[in-house]
């Protein structure tokens, strides 16, 4: 994928802060839920499982055609997810999470091109690999180092590489949608990235919610009025994370805000 148009899940890590809890906001209340490498690495491998079998069913041609990331084909999206698993075996092992920003641009170019077959095989591999150093002993409470200087606790990298597998998924365009995620990783996508525009400059406060839940995001400023946006939860998700435009949504007290770049 060109330099110019960088995966948009990889800038998300890029900008993410150290924590070892997400916070979620229900109504006045806040909830911190720890996180559970374990349950987050069985998630990542029944993800994984619903991914591989729905390539299976691509063919070679396939593979070659356009997704929804502007840039990049299907071959790039499966070349990205099994070079991010061995990227984040590093990461778990101490080692540097990728040789350089262009050695991961380059690998993904190089195995784009490759045929199902050997798409398959090696999504497969390194899944197996990012499993096996998962299940190592290891203290989950120290820090790890990621891209471009961000740390992170090791607790949170199979939610990091959860995330990878499912938004990819729908990145794909083979019939795999937000609707289609499970409930907890939207909840806690949905959570995350709230949090993550939480005191943004450039977003105004805004109030979301699904008619269950409810988070607030955006700068905290008194002067101006609160946003309201309203919609199923796969569609607020989607506006969050840059998958939707918000068309699924109503919004009281404003325009909807755009949000900027993750």
């Amino acid at each position: 994928m060109p330099d110019a148009t960088p995966d948009p899940i990889a800038r998300t890590f890029d900008f993410w802060h150290s924590f070892t809890t997400f916070t979620q906001r229900c109504g006045e209340a806040s909830v911190r839920t720890m996180i559970d490498h374990a349950h987050d690495l069985a998630s990542v491998r029944d993800a994984t499982d619903r991914l591989l079998t729905a390539v299976a069913k691509l063919d070679n041609a396939s593979v070659t055609e356009p997704t929804r990331l502007p840039g990049w084909s299907r071959g790039h999206i499966l070349a990205h997810l099994a070079r991010n698993a061995d990227a984040l075996v590093n990461v778990l092992a101490g080692r540097p999470m990728y040789a350089s920003g262009d050695a991961r641009d380059a690998d993904i170019e190089r195995d784009a091109p490759r045929p199902l077959d050997v798409q398959l095989a090696d999504l497969r591999d390194s899944a197996a690999r990012f499993q096996e150093t998962g299940a190592d002993p290891a203290d989950w409470s120290r820090t790890v180092e990621l891209r471009n200087g961000v740390t992170d606790s090791a607790s949170l990298v199979p939610f990091r590489r959860w995330i990878e597998v499912e938004l990819h998924h729908v990145d794909l365009g083979i019939g795999y949608e937000l609707e289609d995620l499970p409930a907890e990783f939207v909840e806690r996508e949905t959570d995350f990235l709230a949090e993550r525009f939480t005191g943004h400059p450039e977003v105004p406060p805004t109030h979301l919610t699904d008619g269950t839940r409810a988070w607030s995001t955006g700068r905290r400023d008194t002067t101006s009025p609160e946003v309201t946006v309203t919609g199923p939860a796969p569609d607020l998700l989607g506006w969050l994370c840059g998958r939707r435009g918000g068309s699924g949504l109503t919004v009281a007290d404003g325009s909807l805000p755009v949000l900027p770049p993750l």
